[in-house]
């Protein structure tokens, strides 16, 4: 990875945490990304990126899936028990079931090992801007938004199904409110990929499909007789309307 180095655009620190054993990696992130503003910290062990991740404020993270003492995706599944940071997962060039089971236990997005700077300046921007959204005040598109026994509360982030609340990931929870907003509406992949990822780059194709698995099955959603969120053959998604199929 070569190092390049932009004009900073912002003033504000955004603290992102490395959890690599790849030292030399490791100070190729923190010396491109201290100059434009970002403050970086590394850990080294899969327990201690889980107590680093836990206990500190973070914009973002970003885990690598080979670490010693605990693996990538147990780190991942820890961290999600308790925090919903954004988490950028490393992977083999090409290891497509790699990033499968990451999203699917929780990575809001993934990065090649052989990402380049520009491209994870991108996924960072984005996912902390996401962070900076889901912590912003409320306002008038953020009342709740219900469908049937599904309540959707956008100013607080929560969800709760009849009466029990389901915890989702950052991006599970923009892909819900995008779809209960668009009730009764498709919405196409592409679509919710701009809603929902802030990406303008090439993106990996089946991870709106495995995110809105994960969304699913926490809603305690059946696919072949949804309640909530029904699969259009090569046109994407959609939010049932309980009250148009009445």
């Amino acid at each position: 990875m070569s190092v390049t180095h932009p004009t900073a655009s912002n003033t504000e620190v955004s603290r992102i945490l490395v959890i690599d054993d790849d030292r030399k990696l490791c100070r190729l992130i923190r010396d491109y990304l201290e100059p434009m503003g970002y403050g970086v910290e590394c850990v080294h062990t899969g327990p201690d990126g889980v107590v680093s991740a836990t206990t500190g404020s973070w914009q973002a993270v970003i885990l690598d899936l080979m670490l010693p003492g605990m693996d990538g995706f147990e780190v991942l599944k820890r961290i999600r028990h308790q925090s919903d940071v954004p988490v950028l997962m490393l992977t083999a060039r090409g290891d497509e079931a790699d990033r499968i089971v990451g999203l699917e236990i929780g990575a809001d997005d993934y990065l090649p090992k052989t990402f380049s700077t520009r491209e994870l300046l991108a996924r960072l921007r984005a996912v902390t801007r996401r962070s900076t959204r889901a912590n912003a005040p409320a306002d008038d598109e953020q009342a709740e938004l219900v469908v049937g026994n599904l309540h959707v509360r956008p100013a607080s982030r929560t969800v709760v199904v009849g009466d029990q609340p389901v915890t989702l990931t950052p991006v599970e929870f923009e892909l819900l409110v995008s779809l209960a907003k668009a009730k009764g509406r498709v919405k196409s992949r592409e679509q919710l990929l701009d809603e929902c990822r802030d990406r303008n780059y090439d993106v990996f194709d089946r991870s709106i499909d495995v995110h809105i698995s994960a969304l699913r099955r926490k809603l305690g959603d059946d696919p072949k007789q949804p309640r909530f969120i029904r699969t259009l053959r090569a046109a994407g998604y959609m939010m049932v309307d309980p009250e148009a199929e009445a």
